[in-house]
């Protein structure tokens, strides 16, 4: 593994133990060359995986990506980082199980809202907001009568619900963004 400080390739493991529910392992290292110390994580790989974009672009899969933008959703919300890794792992091995190499954003971006859906209400509208590019708060009353399962009342509670949703930023959600 290469320093991340230095980029010497001597580095030593001082230690290694297993994270994630035995699903991945953390690894503490340092470089001999200039004492620099940094965590790596290894976990299983099934496949590799390629998003088409909307537009057609294909680039590869990031896992951190996705991880940025699920954690941007839950900014300041009661969820333990411990359910959020557990999460996003869950949505790569789906991904990784499914038998397909190329991944559309979209089909990525729906498992996600799911998986929102059911960990945390106000992430969900958060991250709808950025996938679904809402332009107008007759947007949040739509995704907010989705969860309440019922019709919300007209402008006035989708406009406090927007006002709730948004209080910290969502810009860096945008890489999951359909394109």
């Amino acid at each position: 593994m290469r320093c991340p400080y230095c980029a010497g390739e001597n580095t030593q493991v001082k230690d290694s133990r297993p994270t994630e529910e035995n699903a991945a392992i953390r690894r503490r290292r340092i470089c001999p060359d200039c004492g620099g110390r940094f965590t790596t994580f290894e976990r299983v790989q099934l496949r590799e995986l390629t998003v088409v974009k909307r537009s057609g672009r294909k680039v590869p899969f990031e896992r951190d990506k996705l991880m940025r933008s699920v954690e941007v959703a839950l900014r300041k919300r009661p969820i333990e980082r411990e359910r959020i890794e557990r999460m996003v792992s869950g949505l790569v091995r789906q991904l990784e199980s499914s038998g397909e190499s190329e991944v559309a954003s979209s089909t990525i971006g729906g498992l996600v809202m799911e998986a929102l859906r059911g960990l945390d209400p106000v992430a969900y509208v958060r991250f709808a907001s950025v996938y679904r590019d809402f332009r107008e708060a007759a947007d949040f009353h739509e995704v907010l009568s989705e969860i309440a399962g019922e019709p919300v009342a007209a402008p006035v509670a989708a406009h406090e619900a927007a006002r709730i949703a948004l209080q910290s930023p969502v810009v860096a959600a945008a890489p999951l963004k359909k394109h």
